[in-house]
């Protein structure tokens, strides 16, 4: 369409003027000229965008856990460092104090090393070994406490929370009080039961042969012995939940009683697991800690050589590193904008887990934007990095803002079958009034010549002959060859060739001057 439109044009103009020439032919004297001026004229490219933020980012936790607190919420306005949301780190505090107290230790030894064994030193090792025999001997003590009061739990979860799901509880043939959809799950549901029954004896059992002043391995296989059968009656309770949750024609209100019933059970099977594993950690640390102040005493009273003191500091650097290992990790536990901005999404829930790398929160700048826009292919070689923009926006009727093209995208964008170019334009000024999302007239400044010969374009013919103007030189009309070169918005060309400054052309296109 476009070309059959420049086709009608040029024969237009053609015979335009044939009829300028017939009437001058004819001694005629109405006609009208254009002169070429000398001035600046600017090429103009015009699109359409809209403002996005020059930052937008998408934050996650590092590492996983629960989260603890949630400090900012979508649309607050944040700074830069702000803490968003953060993970409970409950556990790597107490992992913390214990690798500094491991660093402190290892400090110790080390001191110790290089002082020599000095009965103060001595005094001191021993001290510490003693202090922590009798942190490891309160633990032990109160392991028995622990191990029966898990055992109560579990019994009272199968034997009191879960006994109206069943009939003949405690036989060999325990029966579900409701139909279930899938048999599996009943046959599971009723041998497991007898499993946890076995179970239950088993640990009383063990329990009753438990002496006092047992040994401290027989503590310690206590704890693991509870730990297993704190598995078998959890994986029992797994099944009965399923169980519940498939029951066939159970009258609602007795299906939310046995799910209470169920969960409660969980929760008190949950509670004495954690406490067992609590106290097994316990032991383990603090046995550690026997050894290692064990150790110290070993050496202070051994004395030292230099390989030894070169060991030990290597040690104290060792337990140093881990310290600052947690610390990175608890760091890692705040969720912190690195930008200063609005929250735009926020999906982090207090008590939700999270999962290290997922994206909970968004913020964008606030005021720091740019207008996003796409340039097609026929336009995109006159667009360069630096060329100036003056902005409207809808938003702001009779207002213009100025800019200027700072990224060309290399690689093309295919819209709706057009090969186009993304472009980025940025504002020479903030204004608080612009927000992300606005759309956006673009006038390109693509090429400016400060001291150009222009013509109106409709002066100037272009046919298959060529690109001329007609002057009138001894009364005759003459076509002269031109060179084009930029066009501006209001209809005007460059003549970068074949006419001077002054001269008089004739208006082909009849238009009023």
């Amino acid at each position: 369409m476009k070309t059959r439109t420049i086709i009608i044009f040029a024969a237009v103009v053609v015979v335009a003027a044939a009829a300028i020439a017939w009437a001058v032919s004819r001694g005629g004297s109405q006609y009208q000229f254009v002169s070429v001026t000398q001035g600046a004229i600017t090429e103009t490219v015009s699109v359409t965008g809209n403002t996005t933020p020059v930052h937008s980012l998408d934050l996650a936790f590092q590492t996983g856990g629960r989260i603890a607190a949630v400090y900012r919420q979508a649309g607050d306005t944040v700074n830069a460092g702000d803490v968003l949301a953060q993970l409970d780190t409950s556990s790597l505090q107490a992992q913390l104090a214990q690798a500094q107290a491991g660093v402190a230790a290892a400090q110790a030894t080390l001191a110790n090393l290089q002082a020599g064994p000095t009965p103060q030193n001595i005094q001191v090792s021993q001290t510490a070994l003693a202090a922590a025999q009798q942190t490891l001997a309160n633990t032990y003590a109160g392991a028995d406490n622990d191990v029966s009061s898990a055992f109560a739990k579990a019994n009272d979860a199968v034997r009191n929370q879960i006994s109206p799901l069943y009939t003949n509880a405690e036989t060999n043939s325990p029966q579900l009080t409701f139909p279930v959809t899938d048999s599996q799950v009943v046959n599971n549901a009723q041998s497991q039961r007898i499993q946890a029954s076995a179970e239950l004896n088993a640990w009383q059992a063990e329990l009753a042969a438990l002496e006092p002043d047992a040994s401290t391995s027989t503590l310690a296989q206590a704890l693991t012995d509870a730990a297993s059968h704190l598995d078998v009656i959890e994986n029992f309770l797994t099944t009965v939940s399923t169980a519940v949750v498939d029951n066939v024609n159970l009258p609602a209100a007795t299906a939310t009683a046995y799910k209470t019933d169920v969960a409660n059970a969980v929760t008190e099977v949950q509670s004495a697991a954690s406490s067992i594993s609590a106290t097994s950690q316990s032991i383990a640390a603090e046995g550690a800690a026997v050894a290692q102040a064990q150790a110290a005493l070993s050496v202070t009273l051994a004395g030292s050589t230099g390989q030894q003191i070169n060991a030990q500091q290597a040690a104290v650097q060792q337990a140093q590193a881990n310290a600052q290992q947690i610390q990175v990790e608890i760091g890692q536990a705040s969720l912190v904008s690195p930008i200063s901005g609005v929250v735009t999404v926020q999906n982090a829930k207090v008590g939700e887990i999270a999962t290290a790398g997922q994206t909970v929160t968004s913020v964008i700048s606030a005021s720091d934007l740019e207008v996003d826009a796409y340039v097609p292919e026929t336009d995109i070689g006159k667009v360069a990095p630096g060329d100036p923009v003056v902005m409207t926006f809808d938003a702001f009727p009779g207002e213009t803002f100025d800019g200027k093209v700072f990224y060309i995208d290399p690689a093309e964008t295919i819209l709706s079958g057009v090969v186009d170019y993304e472009v980025k334009v940025s504002f020479n000024q903030a204004d608080q009034r612009i927000k992300s999302g606005l759309t956006a007239n673009l006038d390109i400044q693509a090429k400016t010549d400060q001291n150009a010969l222009v013509l109106p374009q409709y002066a100037v013919i272009q046919n298959v002959s060529g690109t001329y103007v007609d002057v009138l030189q001894n009364g005759q009309i003459t076509q002269t060859p031109v060179t084009l070169g930029i066009r501006d918005e209001n209809g005007n060309v460059e003549i970068t060739g074949g006419v001077t400054a002054g001269e008089q052309v004739i208006n082909v296109g009849l238009k009023a001057q």
